[in-house]
């Protein structure tokens, strides 16, 4: 037949499939390649000769039709080139949707069930049966338990092919998350333990592969038999040598969040106060930190038995000292977190013991409770590792370090709770202080886990370099880098912002004082049970003050206050130990709090107006507001906060409209004058 290459592409095809017959195909197909001037390659002209260019040329039905019967052919040879072009054909849905038509996924179930293909046939054949699957259109659990069996048995032979292994473990993979069903069959035939040595080759695809098998059984597995150890990942996959891929991290991310998810339900467990096996833990951890034995019934009465659990549970930093079952009532973290203090106090003793005797030594409000602490961190790292939360489909955030250890997350808290003590005290804390505390000790963790340490022992000592003092210094270089305060038009400017912030600092102090405050009096038997009030005159001329006989429950009029100072009259104000009322008899017992409170006006020769703030924040604002009177610098920590705050801010609005704007260094440089100056424009 011969083609006019003058003919559009569409005229020749149609004229070709007119004079079609199955017995000439290589023919037409090279006579339109070659009118069609394509570049016909030795490879182009075996394809064409062995039918794969049949598709191109064909509908999608004959082409189904034809790989149908060419598959099931006697010569083998034929039959493996047959299953290839199938593999490469099942990928269009159009087609794949023509083949199982024809019942197709039947006749390659039945050609692997009778086990007489091998080697590069029976891989084609499941990369056939895989692509076709892949399309939805056929249901997973038509599926008979001969073709699981057959599968698993690929799997479970210790030596394989590659190709057909890494078929067999995809299969297994979607058979399991498919249906529940396929699940119970295919947790017959395999288990985990016989998965393992798949991951200890080299090859990380059937690694992959198999990690993902190990994920879908273990997600789909009841409760009760969710157990899996994740050493076996660290061994075989995570130490290799050869980088891990986006879709092996993924795959150990979700393993590590499945192996997480176990704790969902103790973190979810109330205590229950009545129960004696649960109240017994709460025993163990008063035994092992005070060296205790349980006291017999007859041992003294109930009430000094009461008094004296009450005392070893205060010291053990419960919040509930009588009964401290009530603490582990919330949850999350429940149980957990009891379950945390126990595997701490029996796995490293002697860390607990040091930690419970040294804060139970300390004066009751610079103590680190370890109760409540062990509580509010166990929920911590709970909220870090997203436990009870399915894992993402997208995310590679995998930690190493949780692979090393069988009870990984028990050795986390472990390593955690000495953090929040150390760190409790180098930042000094009180109880009021806690919450702060807390926040810090996530930031130190986060940071640590940020830097993915391949081992426990390296996260804690990178947690060794992150000391609170240490956090100080980054928060300081992350916001001086965020800002970019290096770069000299930046500093120019904040130079010239500063004083402007400043007034507005100063007018805010100013105003307050406006409103007044009320203090308490400190009699020498240090009752506190007398008032008096202080307030600035609106002109900022004068102080009135005055006592009362109650707290007010507002501001307080000028008139009723009898008392008056002169802002003019005053030489100074004194803080701390250098104030009269702090150096009066019996002045050294008085606590370090009322200390830091205190300060006074000193006026005419020798005469003073004493206060004793009743919080920090007061202190700051009363001081700042009478060295502002005074046209002195305002110093105190409350300045140098709304310093940072109110200047950060404005820095931000006024550089707004040059975000991602690089700023130079030095100015342009100044044109030179114009050679005239004849700028004038004549309208007419």
């Amino acid at each position: 037949m011969e083609i006019d290459q003058k003919k559009p592409l569409s005229a020749i095809i149609k004229e070709v499939c007119e004079g079609w017959s199955l017995g000439n195909h290589e023919n037409f197909a090279l006579q339109i390649a070659d009118a069609t001037n394509f570049y016909i390659t030795e490879k182009n002209r075996n394809d064409i000769k062995n039918g794969s260019i049949l598709r191109l040329t064909t509908s999608p039905y004959q082409t189904a039709v034809q790989l149908h019967e060419r598959i099931q052919s006697s010569s083998m040879d034929a039959k493996l080139e047959a299953l290839k072009d199938l593999a490469n054909a099942s990928r269009d849905i159009t087609f794949a949707q023509e083949f199982i038509n024809l019942d197709g996924i039947s006749l390659l179930t039945q050609m692997v069930e009778s086990g007489t293909d091998f080697g590069d046939l029976l891989s084609f054949t499941l990369t056939a049966f895989v692509e076709l699957m892949d399309h939805g259109i056929v249901s997973w659990d038509t599926f008979s338990v001969a073709f699981i069996k057959k599968i698993a048995s690929y799997v479970n032979k210790s030596a394989m092919d590659t190709a057909v292994l890494q078929r067999s473990l995809a299969i297994l993979e979607s058979m399991v998350l498919n249906s529940q069903d396929l699940y119970h069959k295919v947790a017959q035939e395999i288990t985990i333990g016989q998965l393992i040595p798949h991951l200890q080759g080299t090859d990380q695809d059937i690694q992959t592969y198999t990690i993902a098998v190990i994920n879908a059984l273990f997600l789909k597995a009841p409760e009760e038999k969710r157990q899996v150890r994740l050493q076996f990942a660290h061994t075989n996959v995570i130490r290799s040598p050869t980088p891990i891929n986006d879709e092996m991290a993924h795959q150990l991310y979700v393993l590590q969040v499945l192996t997480f998810n176990l704790l969902e339900d103790r973190m979810m467990t109330k205590m229950d106060p009545q129960d004696q096996a649960q109240r017994d833990i709460i025993f163990e951890l008063r035994r092992i930190a005070f060296d205790v034995e349980c006291e017999p019934n007859n041992s003294g009465s109930i009430e000094k038995r009461k008094s004296m659990y009450t005392r070893d549970y205060k010291k053990l930093g419960f919040i509930n000292h009588v009964n401290p079952a009530v603490d582990f009532t919330q949850i999350p973290p429940g149980m957990l977190a009891l379950d945390n203090m126990l595997y701490f106090a029996r796995h490293h003793q002697d860390a607990y013991i040091r930690i419970v005797l040294e804060n139970s030594s300390r004066e009751d409000k610079h103590e680190c409770p370890f109760g409540r602490s062990s509580i509010e961190l166990t929920k911590m790292l709970c909220e870090i590792l997203k436990v009870g939360e399915l894992p993402s489909e997208n995310c590679h955030d995998f930690h190493p370090m949780f692979f090393t250890h069988d009870r990984s997350f028990e050795e986390f808290f472990c390593i955690s709770i000495q953090l929040l003590n150390k760190t409790w005290k180098e930042m000094r804390a009180t109880s009021e202080d806690f919450n702060k505390v807390m926040q810090v000790v996530r930031e130190q963790i986060m940071r640590a886990l940020t830097l993915k340490p391949n081992s426990l022992d390296q996260f804690k000592s990178r947690l060794q370099n992150l000391s609170y003092t240490e956090i100080l210094k980054i928060r300081q270089s992350e916001r001086m880098n965020q800002e970019d305060f290096q770069s000299r038009p930046i500093l120019e400017l904040r130079e010239k912002i500063q004083p402007e912030i400043m007034e507005l600092i100063k007018q805010q102090r100013l105003n307050r004082l406006c409103e007044g405050t009320c203090f308490r009096k400190i009699s020498s038997r240090r009752r506190q049970d007398k008032f008096w009030y202080c307030r600035l005159s609106p002109n900022h001329k004068v102080l009135h003050y005055g006592d009362l006989e109650e707290s007010p429950q507002g501001e307080v009029p000028h008139d009723s206050l009898q008392d008056k100072l002169p802002v003019a009259d005053i030489k100074a104000v004194i803080t701390g130990k250098d104030c009269p009322h702090m150096k009066e008899k019996g002045a050294l017992k008085q606590n370090k709090e009322v200390l830091e409170l205190a300060f006074s006006v000193l006026y005419e020769s020798d005469e003073y107006l004493n206060f004793i703030a009743p919080d920090k924040h007061e202190y700051c604002v009363w001081t700042d507001g009478l060295n502002a009177l005074l046209g002195k610098e305002m110093t105190s920590d409350y300045t140098k906060s709304d310093m940072d705050t109110l200047l950060s801010m404005e820095m931000k609005l006024r550089l707004l409209d040059l975000e991602n704007i690089q700023i130079p260094e030095a100015p342009p440089p100044i044109p030179k004058e114009p050679s005239n100056y004849d700028f004038v424009y004549d309208c007419n």
